[in-house]
């Protein structure tokens, strides 16, 4: 099967195109032809990316990207809620071989039926990033109606789904996000935005229930004073050398879980219009040294996508559909 893959321990720049054997699905798994995917550049820093669960060197060529929308070709002998045919997305194993080529396999746990009001490079780019929003604030945060939300990084890729979800769940959703994604961010649902670099939010707001980071770092410490004492935070971002934290934002940090079920509860709403996707651009399978140059650019209204099979590719943003958000 065609795929991009790197053949040594090496950053997005060693990416190269080529043929490797195509998967077969376990019993419990199914073989999915591969629409499209999402670029995730911190997949290169992560340890199943270049290691096995018992910590040896996973063998070479390495597929990344875990997430991803396709149309199921194979299921495995004991798979009864999927069929060849069915439209789907998800997210595979950390440890195995990703989804920048035709197939990838996957657990049919971790499989749910695609949005139908979603093109397949839309919804190649929800599955972790929603999931790790609903995670943190619905299963773990127990978000209920009224509570005091802060979000940090409201425009992010966990970020647009959080602010979504908790004006969903009838939450007060305060968020930081830069002077220019200020009007996004409230357009997304945020009651309150803070511009991170105008104000320090300690400063503003006080008495939170629930605390989700998407910066760390000394954000991440300076959220812990906001907090109610029964209040709780996750952040998602790991702790560096560069930037110590303390024993309570270690244990603070939270991991996404692939998961069917919640995805499913997610199509459900992204089709009922209570979840709206963002993608910043889309490039061809073949272009994805530079779609992970764009991405670690940073400055995105949601995440960056490639097609492996043929559709539109949007190589720059199209804003048009926030802007009139903004507007109104």
């Amino acid at each position: 099967m065609k795929a991009v893959y790197l053949e040594k321990k090496a950053g997005a720049e060693s990416l190269v195109a080529g043929e490797i054997p195509r998967p077969d699905p376990k019993p419990d798994e199914v073989l999915v032809k591969v629409y499209a995917t999402a670029v995730m550049p911190t997949e290169l820093s992560w340890m199943p990316t270049f290691s096995q669960p018992d910590g040896e060197p996973r063998p070479f060529p390495i597929v990344l990207s875990h997430e991803f929308s396709g149309v199921v070709e194979l299921v495995g002998a004991n798979v009864k809620h999927f069929k060849p045919g069915d439209e789907v997305f998800g997210v595979n194993d950390w440890f195995t071989n990703g989804a920048q080529a035709e197939y990838c396999v996957v657990a049919a746990r971790a499989l749910a039926p695609k949005p139908k009001s979603l093109r397949h490079t839309e919804a190649a780019i929800v599955p972790i990033s929603a999931l790790t929003a609903w995670q943190a604030l619905i299963e773990k945060g127990k978000l209920e109606r009224k509570q005091r939300l802060l979000i940090h990084g409201g425009s992010g890729g966990v970020g647009t789904f959080a602010v979504q979800m908790g004006r969903w769940r009838g939450a007060y959703v305060i968020a930081t996000a830069s002077a220019q994604n200020m009007d996004f961010v409230r357009a997304l649902g945020a009651d309150q935005v803070i511009d991170y670099r105008g104000a320090k939010f300690e400063d503003l707001i006080c008495d939170v229930d629930l605390v989700l980071d998407g910066v760390g770092g000394e954000t991440l410490e300076r959220s812990w004073k906001i907090l109610k004492p029964d209040g709780k935070l996750f952040t998602i971002v790991g702790a560096t050398t560069k930037e110590p934290v303390s024993q309570r934002s270690r244990d603070a940090f939270m991991l996404v879980r692939a998961d069917g079920a919640q995805l499913a509860q997610i199509g459900g709403l992204i089709d009922a219009g209570q979840l709206r996707v963002f993608m910043e651009a889309a490039y061809p399978l073949d272009d994805a040294r530079e779609a992970y140059a764009r991405a670690e650019r940073g400055k995105m209204r949601g995440k960056i996508a490639l097609s492996v099979l043929d559709e539109t590719i949007v190589s720059e943003p199209k804003h048009q559909e926030i802007e009139e958000m903004e507007e109104r």
